[in-house]
């Protein structure tokens, strides 16, 4: 029995991993996490997995940082991925890109 289940034992859900808002107005900032599922988007959450910046910087580009080795972990633990989130990774090269991103982009 993997620790993500444990965690979550009698509580119903299960871990997703997705985006929590943060910061304050006309300046977004996501933390990637994984939570219960029950959870509120910016409630409490079991472990923080990477941020993301959306508004470009100077040089025009988009910031991510990301822990590859949690998330793979929490993957491993059978934690499923929200659409915006597994559309972040499969963009990073994590996951392989869903067909209807591609063809959206076209």
């Amino acid at each position: 029995i993997s620790a993500g289940s444990r965690l979550l034992r009698g509580r119903g859900g299960h871990v997703v991993i997705r985006f929590a808002l943060g910061g304050c107005t006309n300046r977004p900032f996501f933390r990637i996490v994984a939570a219960n599922s029950r959870r509120a988007r910016d409630g409490k959450y079991l472990e923080q997995l990477g941020c993301l910046d959306p508004l470009p910087n100077a040089h025009g580009e988009k910031v991510a940082g990301l822990n590859l080795d949690r998330l793979r972990y929490w993957l491993g633990c059978g934690a499923q991925l929200s659409r915006p989130a597994e559309k972040l990774l499969g963009l990073a090269g994590v996951l392989p890109l869903h067909p209807m991103t591609v063809t959206g982009a076209e």
